[in-house]
């Protein structure tokens, strides 16, 4: 089995980049629920601030205003070589907002862990062409949240 490879960039804060080895599991079990074969696959991961994020969000889909989660897929499937050795396909980038992961995870009464598994997991679906623009979308993407992460987001529940 390749092993994914997580790229983690945190302007935030660096207590973040612990996240980096739930975020490849998170990846793993993405790929097995959706019995996508397991590629030697690269996502980026930014953990941001509220203005980073408002500025991204403003310059790339026209919305002025701060948001949880953007995704950038790059739907290429070129191996390409990197620093370690290793090629992968280059799934795409994800920016998660810290203090809107950290707002939203107190409104709906969980730990911020689960929250940015939440989002981690959320982004990660967009990066492989899930979207959630109709009701019907948006039921499939959240089942498959919950069975990725859990409801409580520790991937057992």
């Amino acid at each position: 089995m390749h092993s994914p490879r997580i790229e983690f960039y945190d302007e935030y804060a660096p207590k973040y980049r612990s996240y980096t080895v739930d975020f490849r599991q998170i990846l793993l079990k993405t790929l097995q629920t959706l019995s996508l074969s397991v590629k030697p696959y690269l996502v980026e991961v930014s953990i941001v601030s509220a203005e980073t994020i408002k500025t991204m969000n403003r310059d790339t889909r026209g919305k002025d205003v701060v948001t949880d989660v953007l995704s950038f897929p790059f739907h290429d499937d070129t191996l390409i070589p990197y620093d370690d050795g290793k090629a992968y396909v280059h799934l795409g980038a994800i920016a998660i907002c810290a203090p809107q992961a950290i707002t939203q995870s107190n409104e709906y009464g969980h730990d911020e862990d689960r929250e940015f598994k939440f989002l981690f997991v959320h982004g990660l679906l967009h990066l492989l062409g899930y979207d959630h623009k109709t009701p019907e979308e948006e039921q499939t993407m959240f089942a498959l949240q919950n069975t990725i992460i859990g409801k409580r987001g520790a991937n057992n529940d």
